[in-house]
């Protein structure tokens, strides 16, 4: 009997209020539960519209502690529905005042917070004024497990770089989850996805946000949220509206698919010292 889990993906267009966001979500986490998912991810800072297109203080108030009013709130819906939940949000960090990061909280199945990710590559660009609200995550790459899976996240602007993913993949990492919120690089999309998946041998669930929510944003955020297997193989994909994506993943194939490409045992990282020593 092969090892499978069904997971979820929720492709949202979010509001002016925080909390008309929560509440939706937490409506889509049960249609996602419904459907039979078991991991939920939500898309880059889910509980409120993309801010980061305008640098304005007040946008500041919007953050919050992990664990705190969000986080609390999804572990009661993880819980009841008995789902795990990647949520990302806007934290602000206890440890150093005035600090923030862009976060996602991992809750178990059942209501426990069992860590988060802190984004990694904090962009800089046309509509994506990140350095104004976030410093540079600084727990590295984890991997969590619940519901007998392994699994890893990056955020956004991180898929752009290959370490994050092989990181975790050699942690043990079957499957990597990406919650975005993009309009810009549709050429790449797919494809640095499927990349990741292909190149580590993992599947990887990217989550995009869609619509438009500022007049000035460069671009309107396509959705189009998609799964890939560890041929690199597209297994599902979202149309550019609201919609819940569930999909079931094979995890015995990702150690199938490792006997015919072993990418990562045939490594050489003995070789690639000049990596980290460019800066």
């Amino acid at each position: 009997m092969s090892r499978t889990i069904r997971v979820g993906l929720i492709q949202m267009n979010s509001e002016p209020e925080k909390e008309k966001n929560v509440e939706k979500a937490v409506g889509l986490i049960g249609e996602a539960a419904g459907d039979g998912a078991k991991i939920i991810c939500l898309q880059e800072l889910f509980f409120s519209p993309y801010f980061c297109v305008q640098q304005r203080i007040e946008f500041f108030s919007l953050a919050e502690t992990i664990p705190g009013p969000t986080t609390d709130r999804l572990a009661d819906a993880a819980k009841r529905y008995g789902v795990t939940i990647i949520a990302p949000i806007f934290e602000e960090d206890t440890a150093v005042p005035g600090t923030y990061y862009n976060t996602a909280a991992i809750i178990s199945h059942r209501g426990e917070l069992i860590g988060k990710y802190r984004k990694t590559h904090i962009p800089q660009l046309i509509g994506y004024n990140e350095k104004f609200y976030f410093k540079v995550g600084n727990l590295g790459y984890p991997v969590f497990q619940d519901q007998g899976v392994k699994f890893g996240v990056i955020i956004c602007y991180d898929r752009h770089f290959p370490e994050g993913p092989r990181i975790m993949a050699l942690k043990g990492a079957e499957v990597v989850f990406v919650p975005t919120c993009t309009g810009f690089y549709p050429e790449l999309w797919e494809l640095e996805l499927a990349a990741h998946a292909a190149f580590n041998t993992i599947y990887v669930c990217g989550v995009n946000r869609c619509g438009r929510e500022f007049p000035e944003q460069p671009a309107t955020y396509y959705g189009k949220s998609c799964i890939f297997n560890p041929k690199g193989e597209r297994l599902a994909i979202a149309p550019s509206e609201e919609h819940v994506l569930v999909q079931e993943l094979d995890l015995d194939f990702v150690q199938e698919r490792r006997k015919y490409a072993p990418f990562l045992r045939d490594r050489a990282p003995h070789l690639y010292v000049e990596l980290s020593q460019q800066t």
